[in-house]
């Protein structure tokens, strides 16, 4: 936004800064954030609080400063609130679990350390952090934010200690964050219609089974070598030898087959072309084919296994089924994508596509947080500072993403504005 669009939204935005940041005691706090919003959102390539101090006429970089970075203001309210307030209007057709990373030069910020660095496709140093956003066709919001701890953290108490990093947090895998983060979003009373993930997570059976025990929908993506058993292949057990002993439990008797030898077997005519929505070129279409599976692998049985002996005494043997979706663009020789989904038997493939596909809207998410208000551009170093100023920079999308798809946007506590659960089933 220029000067001048941004001068015409300052008495909206004002009203948003006083409803989202209801909860920080102090009236000058929540005068920094209504500045420190405006720096964000107004043009300038670069989103550091010097920088968008000298561009702002009332900006005092020593106030942003202490604003961000040794304030004591709690930014979990101010999320919840964010979310209560975007939820409503976006009406997601899922939740996309993702992670964005972040170069950094040195290695005093806060989780900064050697590994793979997505926004230069290359390990590198840079911090990693993991995100759950509300995604529709027309528009998308983060709702939480988990900084990735990498493990080299837990035992470093200098760094620790100069970053203010809390002594409970350390390592945690990125798929636990992101249970983490839709375990702290049910506590609000918000529960998503659907997960949706890219590969990195979909491919991971501990977080697929963990979705199904909290009877979360799904479409996750998974890599070509993910193995499962034809939907119709039985578990058998063999015949008992004498009368002593325990008797055998079935198994399947044939190795399974990776998802990509199973597309493989799929016939021509398995597979549809589908239009999932209109890009800025055109219809956006490809050949789908959608089938019943058993995934296997050690990580899908023997929680099963164990869970049943402990009911039971014994495991029939039978994994869950459960979708697999296909994708084979007419100019590819082989399957390019993959996705699980625990969608019921009776969903038309229709819907597993339009899930499978929207991560699309993330990507844009990313580039508007990143490019357009900074997300990376943060320089400090401490573990509160991080996490205020990605607060921060969620409340200026939220504010954007409310004024285009509503630019009459409701006054603080009128109903549209007030908490609302979506539906979990899409």
């Amino acid at each position: 936004m220029d000067a001048h669009e941004v001068k015409r939204v300052r008495a909206t935005l004002a009203l948003f800064v006083a409803d989202v940041f209801a909860s920080v005691p102090r009236k000058d706090q929540r005068s920094k954030g209504d500045c420190y919003l405006r720096g964000l959102m107004l043009d300038g390539r670069r989103k550091s609080i010097q920088a968008m101090a000298s561009r702002l006429p009332d900006g005092n970089e020593q106030n942003l400063q202490q604003f961000v970075n040794q304030s004591t203001w709690e930014p979990v309210p101010v999320q919840r609130r964010i979310n209560e307030r975007l939820l409503p209007l976006i009406g997601p057709a899922a939740w996309v679990i993702d992670d964005v990373s972040m170069p950094k030069d040195g290695r005093m910020s806060v989780g900064v350390a050697p590994q793979y660095c997505g926004a230069l496709g290359k390990r590198a140093n840079c911090q990693v952090a993991v995100s759950v956003h509300a995604a529709s066709d027309t528009a998308s919001c983060p709702l939480q934010w988990r900084l990735f701890v990498p493990g080299e953290w837990s035992s470093d108490s200098h760094r620790r200690a100069k970053t203010l990093m809390p002594p409970e947090v350390t390592h945690r895998e990125k798929w636990r964050l992101a249970l983490d983060m839709l375990d702290s979003l049910a506590e609000w009373g918000m529960t998503p219609p659907a997960v949706v993930a890219d590969a990195a997570y979909g491919t991971n059976a501990h977080l697929r089974a963990a979705l199904d025990d909290r009877q979360l929908a799904y479409m996750l993506a998974i890599r070509a070598d993910v193995t499962a058993h034809p939907f119709e292949a039985k578990p058998e057990a063999p015949a008992r030898k004498g009368s002593v002993g325990c008797w055998p439990q079935p198994r399947y008797r044939h190795p399974a087959a990776s998802v990509a030898a199973l597309a493989a077997g799929l016939r021509r005519e398995n597979f549809t072309t589908l239009t999932w929505r209109q890009g800025s070129r055109g219809e956006l279409r490809s050949r789908f084919a959608a089938t019943r599976v058993r995934p296997a692998g050690h990580a899908v049985e023997r929680p099963i296994k164990a869970a049943a002996s402990a009911e039971q005494g014994w495991w029939d043997g039978i994994l869950p089924d459960c979708w697999l979706l296909i994708e084979w663009p007419e100019d590819a020789e082989t399957p390019t994508d993959y996705w699980l989904s625990n969608l019921p038997a009776d969903a038309p493939i229709t819907d597993l596509v339009r899930l499978a596909k929207i991560r699309w809207r993330i990507e844009h998410d990313y580039r508007e947080l990143k490019h357009g208000l900074g997300l990376d551009h943060f320089e400090g170093r401490s573990w509160p500072g991080w996490h205020h100023h990605v607060t921060l920079v969620t409340a200026a999308h939220a504010f954007l993403t409310e004024q285009r798809l509503s630019p009459k946007a409701p006054e603080p506590g009128s109903p549209s504005t007030r908490p609302s659960t979506p539906s979990r089933t899409p």
